[in-house]
């Protein structure tokens, strides 16, 4: 099974769950149906946001630089400078 069919089968199985809450085919308490139902899509968008935004700042607090890839980008710069330098291309 590819990962898409996996995630449209949990977001397919999800979304029938929400569903069946949604419309009642599951009896729940009058309160948790009318007031928590309703909202669980927005709480769950908010959720993931957060999630993501976490996530993000933990990779940029934790992100490592690599002093060894400076060295060789800046060699790769001079070679390319050199090469354009042989074929006549004015670069400064």
């Amino acid at each position: 099974m590819t990962r898409a069919q996996q995630t449209l089968s949990v977001l397919l199985l999800v979304s029938s769950l929400y569903l069946s809450l949604y419309l009642g085919l599951v009896p729940l308490n009058e309160t948790v149906q009318n007031e928590i139902i309703p909202v669980l899509p927005f709480w769950a968008i908010i959720c993931f946001g957060a999630y993501l935004l976490g996530r993000l700042g933990l990779a940029i607090f934790t992100f490592n630089d690599v002093p060894e890839a400076h060295a060789e980008l800046q060699k790769e710069i001079e070679l390319a400078k050199v090469e354009l330098r042989q074929g006549k291309v004015d670069i400064d």
